[in-house]
């Protein structure tokens, strides 16, 4: 496998980055407009194309149906899809959890000054980081047709979305009282991770796909 962004894949995040921080629900006429809708379908794209925006939306929480409209019902494709809106659902939360241990004070430092609390995010942030790989490995395969993009789409889909669970629960241990509140966005991030987390089956199942696929024979969840 050799892949990297393209410079046209990088200016398609910053873009959509800046559009759905400004409109995290954006509807069908604005997804439309920007050229989103449809995209699969069009020669123009890859699904690794599509995979940056699935990221995007997130980190945004969107709930309409973009990602099942371009993708369809095939669960590789929805697995790999998946793995990416988790991977964008746990870098926001530890980003989130970055941003309050740097400016939270208690006893008159930094709570990110406290190794409880600093190891806790580095875990989340590694873990992030791990799950983006395998995501963009799975949707590179899906987008080349590569042989191992069963295994690919199997192995990001319980990597990520576990990944995503882990960060929005340590984000809120991070952020204490406040990231239990309704207030607080977290506890929708965290829904939403759970949520993917077990759709198609939860992780154990999937890690027992890629068991089988690797060695040959059933693996028991």
């Amino acid at each position: 496998m050799d892949f990297s962004f393209s410079p046209e894949q990088d200016d398609l995040r910053r873009e959509a980055r800046v559009f759905l921080e400004a409109n995290p629900s954006p509807s069908d006429a604005q997804l439309e407009e920007l050229g989103w809708k449809g995209m699969l379908a069009s020669d123009d794209f890859t699904f690794l194309d599509a995979g940056v925006l699935f990221e995007e939306l997130g980190r945004v929480l969107y709930e309409g149906t973009f990602v099942e409209d371009e993708v369809g019902d095939d669960p590789l494709r929805l697995g790999a899809a998946y793995a990416l809106v988790a991977v964008g659902i746990g870098g926001k939360a530890t980003e989130l959890a970055i941003a309050y241990a740097s400016d939270r004070e208690q006893f008159g430092k930094k709570i990110g000054t406290y190794q409880a609390i600093s190891h806790s995010i580095v875990d989340a942030y590694v873990a992030v980081e791990l799950a983006r790989s395998l995501a963009y490995w799975a949707a590179w395969c899906v987008a080349e047709g590569d042989p191992q993009a069963a295994v690919a789409a199997a192995a990001a889909k319980s990597f990520a979305t576990d990944a995503a669970v882990d960060a929005c629960e340590r984000s809120i241990q991070a952020h204490g009282g406040i990231g239990f509140t309704w207030e607080h966005p977290l506890h929708r991030y965290y829904k939403r991770a759970l949520w993917l987390q077990s759709f198609g089956g939860a992780g154990a199942a999937h890690r027992a796909d890629v068991a089988e696929a690797l060695l040959g024979t059933p693996a028991a969840v």
